[in-house]
């Protein structure tokens, strides 16, 4: 694929400075859950987060203020008052990139769980609404695709986010097929619809990144995700088996996706995306 040919020379571009920003500075604020969220580094950690991989794509007067977090839903990130930290520091001309799905369709949990066309949707316009009151851009997302391929026969249900040791994993791994399966259901239409009704840019991260998992194919595929043999990194000694969380070159390539999906649908943002690497997917 000339997309994935292309993001060896993503790779090798530097990380954008963290020095001190000028007032003048556009933040790019992102809020969300562990597919996006910065993943520590230490012990050789491999795990991270799409939008911990976005800034090596912009360059120029704009910086990306990662605020996404572990396991929160849109309910618990506002419940926790993370929100209104995002919001104090937003300025007049800043975006604010929202993806959320992934925790708020845990029922299990009545301090994460929302429901799509009902409270989800209200938290997701919450974000928007605020947002724009302080002279900022909303951006929708929904959720990125887990790599599930369910062998003919076996519910989604049944092989969905479940993570395992590498070592017990490989010896009773279901049986898998060729088809990706959906398990986010109804909240990936919930950004969807919200952008419409409130006339916000939306970028579809499920169909982009379900497009790619199933071009890759079901053994390609492990490549992006956390995949992990025993014994090879001090993180993970025995391993690990996670079709949810992507990997260095996962996020890389994910974050990829998102930019083009940025130049696409927010023109405003392109003259900050680096031109070495921009529209490398054609």
């Amino acid at each position: 694929m000339k997309f994935l040919s292309a993001l060896f020379v993503a790779c090798a571009l530097p990380f954008v400075s963290a020095a001190q920003a000028p007032s003048d500075t556009i933040t790019v604020f992102m809020i969300g859950d562990s597919t996006m969220a910065n993943k520590p580094l230490d012990k050789e950690n491999q795990e991270r987060g799409w939008g911990q991989m976005l800034p090596i794509y912009f360059d120029g007067a704009i910086k990306v203020d990662n605020h996404a977090v572990n396991g929160r839903s849109s309910k618990s990130f506002i419940d926790e008052g993370r929100w209104e930290k995002v919001r104090e520091k937003i300025r007049p001309g800043d975006y604010v990139i929202i993806q959320f799905g992934h925790n708020d369709e845990k029922k299990k949990s009545p301090d994460r769980y929302t429901v799509p066309g009902g409270t989800f949707d209200e938290n997701l316009k919450k974000f928007v609404n605020e947002a724009r009151e302080k002279g900022a851009t909303p951006i929708l997302m929904n959720s990125i695709v887990r790599r599930n391929f369910p062998a003919n026969g076996i519910a989604a249900a049944q092989t969905d986010d479940r993570q395992k040791t590498w070592k017990k994993g490989l010896e009773n791994y279901p049986a898998e097929g060729d088809s990706l399966v959906d398990t986010h259901g109804a909240y990936l239409d919930s950004p969807r619809n919200v952008a419409k009704e409130l006339g916000v840019a939306f970028i579809d991260m499920n169909k982009l990144t379900h497009d790619l998992v199933q071009g890759m194919g079901t053994e390609q595929s492990k490549s992006l995700y956390m995949w992990m043999p025993v014994g090879v990194y001090e993180f993970a000694p025995n391993g690990r088996i996670d079709n949810t969380h992507l990997n260095v070159f996962g996020a890389i390539v994910v974050s990829r996706l998102a930019v083009n999906g940025l130049a696409q649908e927010v023109p405003a943002l392109k003259p900050y995306i680096r031109k070495t690497v921009y529209n490398l997917n054609k």
